[in-house]
């Protein structure tokens, strides 16, 4: 397969579940305002430090507000990572690559492009967000769904379900980390209704309340971590993610499990590893932040190795090979 034609199907991939994570973090934001009063800004100014585009959002800005934050995260077309950019990269992607992607997933994509387009003038996202919201998070998954139905499970799928995948391993890491290094409540509050409101409203924007209740029952900040971090059976979990990534990274070398033959695939499994034998005893003991913070770092590493290793040109030897 053609550099040029994984390197797009993985982004198209990532773009297309950064999309989603963003409309996940204002949907739940927005229906946390209506259980607990809080100062705007301290609403507003996590989400955008989530994304990480705060220092930017701060320079355009100015104070984070209800309107100003929801158009920076979903229609302002300067914001790289907000939800119309990220379809448009992502629609851009799948153009070039129309040859190996199925119609279904073209037609899908396209239209879902299409939809925040209109909406951006029509303020459906201020007026009803969450019919918006859920329109954009049901047409992210219709797109997965027909990537998985519609589209051969060989390299192209494997690239972009390895997009997907750690594309939400660092939305779920920064989801966490945010809550809990931002929105750290105060002493006193540690473990009241105002605590597992937010806590609870965490673990709705991972889509996984309900698969929670089923394993712990009462919510505690230690579990909650344990849950999005070190599961290995809950999709938008951490560990779960990268698990999955390095199957399908060996899957596309062809080299078997527990061992490496590239850049690539030793560093993902060597951070699979890791959280293989994590404790999240251990994790609150060494810092929550510092871990996530080091995990983002080694998830970035890995998605360069990946570039270098499948993308990247390489100069040609004298012999003419590569």
């Amino acid at each position: 397969m053609l550099s040029r034609v994984a390197n797009s199907i993985y982004w198209m991939s990532r773009y297309v579940e950064r999309a989603e994570n963003v409309a996940r973090f204002l949907d739940v934001n927005m229906h946390l305002m209506l259980d607990v009063a809080v100062d705007e800004h301290q609403r507003w100014l996590p989400l955008v430090a989530t994304t990480g585009d705060d220092e930017d959002f701060h320079k355009r800005y100015g104070t984070p507000t209800q309107e100003n934050v929801t158009h920076f995260l979903t229609f302002d077309t300067n914001n790289p990572n907000s939800i119309l950019s990220s379809l448009r990269s992502a629609r851009e992607n799948a153009r070039s690559v129309r040859e190996i992607i199925s119609s279904e997933m073209w037609e899908q994509l396209n239209g879902y492009y299409l939809l925040v387009k209109q909406a951006a003038g029509s303020g459906r996202a201020l007026e009803s967000p969450h019919d918006f919201f859920s329109e954009v998070k049901d047409a992210s998954h219709l797109f997965s769904g027909l990537t998985d139905a519609t589209m051969s499970h060989g390299e192209p799928w494997h690239f972009a379900r390895m997009g997907r995948l750690i594309e939400r391993a660092d939305k779920t890491s920064r989801l966490l980390d945010v809550k809990y290094f931002i929105l750290l409540p105060k002493g006193e509050e540690v473990g009241t209704p105002y605590d597992n409101l937010q806590w609870a409203a965490l673990l709705r924007s991972a889509s996984g309340l309900e698969m929670y209740r089923k394993r712990f029952q009462r919510i505690t900040p230690v579990r909650v971590a344990d849950f999005l971090i070190l599961d290995r059976e809950f999709p938008r979990a951490v560990h779960y993610c990268v698990i999955k990534a390095e199957e399908s990274l060996h899957c596309i070398t062809g080299s078997p499990g527990g061992s490496f033959s590239n850049r690539a695939e030793q560093c993902i499994g060597r951070l699979r590893s890791e959280l293989d034998y994590a404790e999240i005893s251990e994790v609150f003991s060494a810092g929550l932040h510092e871990f996530l913070d080091e995990f983002q770092i080694k998830l970035n590493q890995v998605d360069d190795a990946i570039y270098n290793t499948f993308i990247a040109l390489r100069p040609l030897s004298k012999n003419g090979d590569k």
